[in-house]
């Protein structure tokens, strides 16, 4: 950011200064590194809309909302058919989501989420430059993450869902790059988006939390075609005193949400490579690295104790369950599984049945979960038969910089998700499409290649 803008960003309202901010990046391409890492998103992401594409909740709301094909709209991912594009991307986002497999950003939940659909899908209707999709993409999460500063701890631990209510801004902002709307229709498209933006953390473990992706997808895309045409809202819904922070929010800090960085907000993204809500990870490689170590097994452990930060609680801690969804967001049971020696990567683990599973329904109720863990991470002790206690702290939230590395990784993880969707040849394409999407002269190949394999 150069000094002007630091110096205007002090006498703007907090809409405003993000605005310009946004406006501002598109002056020049984005970094190298930033646009791997985008492209990195835009990969996982599609393997796991791909992994997710029959997934009983796409289903529902494909025959809801999609019914038939529209020749003239916008694809479905894995599914054979277009839709209307508001309604493409509330489905996409929502497939995006549902394994709960996607990538995550610390400072605001999942950035690729909410933001990846509506810039596909826009970008598809558009016939937009493959470049001009991946910076969409960047002012996207850049937004979601500066609005989530801006609001601060409260608003999560209040009981919303920031992918949902953070991500419907990161949509808009991702559309209004698309649409090139100005600063004072960004403003608009802003306020649109803020008054749309919901999401509740009541119902994780159930088919509504993948709804918030695809809906603050299809809210931000909304947002920013209405502005384009003039429809109005409060330009500073960020900073109003009845407006988005002041309603939701105990905790804003402008200071925070327009910090100096010196590489945009997409370089910290994390990747999943166990298919379960992310605060579960530090557990499940906690438990595995102690199993390994010693060779443990199910009959040696006496009782697992589990030493998570406070906010754990509110996400991950469903005690007794009965479905697959559920056993993503409960640390006993990933704690179970991980000791048990199942491979949490594949998402196919995650089913009723293995939540009804005897021998893990006793092993996770030999696990006791604690919100007192230190500094980053989590804690697990195991406590064993013969008097001994194993411990193990992790802390997975520390984004690769090894971005080489992560590609490999990245591509695995996509290439086991995505062949039985559309086959090996098509995912080795869609690889070697992203990987130089920027050269690309639309998304229109990239979205081709999605379509389901013939049966």
């Amino acid at each position: 950011m150069d000094g002007s803008l630091a110096v205007r960003e002090d006498t703007l309202t907090p809409t405003a200064a993000l605005a310009g901010r946004l406006v501002a990046m598109r002056a020049s391409p984005p970094s190298p590194e930033a646009a791997t890492v985008a492209k990195q998103c835009l990969l996982d992401w599609l393997g796991v809309s791909l992994a997710g594409r029959r997934e009983p909740l796409v289903d529902i709301l494909t025959e809801e909302l999609a019914p038939a094909d529209d020749p003239g709209g916008c694809t479905l991912l894995g599914r054979g058919r277009r839709a209307p594009l508001t309604t493409a991307v509330l489905i996409n986002g929502a497939m995006g989501h549902a394994l709960d497999f996607d990538d995550v950003i610390t400072a605001m939940g999942h950035p690729t989420a909410p933001v990846a659909p509506a810039v596909l899908g826009l970008a598809e209707a558009l016939g937009v430059s493959g470049a001009k999709a991946v910076a969409a993409f960047i002012a996207g999460v850049e937004a979601e993450c500066r609005v989530a500063r801006l609001l601060g701890p409260s608003h999560y631990a209040k009981g919303w869902h920031g992918t949902a209510t953070f991500g419907s801004f990161g949509a808009a902002a991702a559309a209004a790059h698309l649409l090139d709307l100005d600063e004072d229709r960004l403003l608009h498209a802003f306020g649109i988006a803020g008054t749309q933006a919901a999401g509740l953390k009541s119902v994780f473990g159930t088919m509504s939390k993948p709804l918030h992706a695809g809906k603050a997808a299809q809210n931000g895309v909304l947002a920013a075609r209405l502005a384009a045409r003039g429809f109005t809202s409060d330009t500073d819904i960020l900073g109003s005193a009845q407006g988005f922070a002041a309603t939701q929010s105990t905790t804003v800090n402008p200071a925070a949400a327009f910090e100096a960085r010196p590489t945009p907000w997409v370089v910290d993204a994390l990747f999943k490579y166990h298919a379960a809500c992310y605060l579960t990870h530090d557990t499940i490689e906690a438990v595995t690295a102690l199993r390994k170590a010693h060779d443990l097994h199910a009959a040696q452990v006496e009782a697992i104790a589990v030493h998570v930060r406070p906010p754990h609680m509110g996400v991950c801690n469903i005690q007794e369950l009965r479905t697959g969804l559920e056993c993503k967001f409960s640390l006993r049971m990933t704690a179970a599984l991980a000791l048990a020696g199942e491979d949490t990567f594949q998402d196919g683990l995650f089913t009723d049945e293995t939540a009804n599973r005897a021998d893990l329904v006793a092993l996770r109720r030999r696990v006791g979960v604690t919100p007192d863990a230190q500094g980053r991470g989590s804690l697990v002790e195991i406590h064993l038969k013969d008097g001994r206690t194993l411990r193990e702290q992790v802390d997975v939230a520390r984004p690769m910089r090894d971005l080489a590395a992560q590609q490999t990784l990245i591509e695995r993880k996509f290439r086991h998700l995505a062949e039985p969707a559309v086959g090996a040849r098509a995912a080795s394409e869609i690889i070697e499409v992203c990987r130089g999407l920027e050269l690309a002269p639309d998304v229109s190949r990239l979205l081709e290649l999605c379509r389901p394999k013939p049966e």
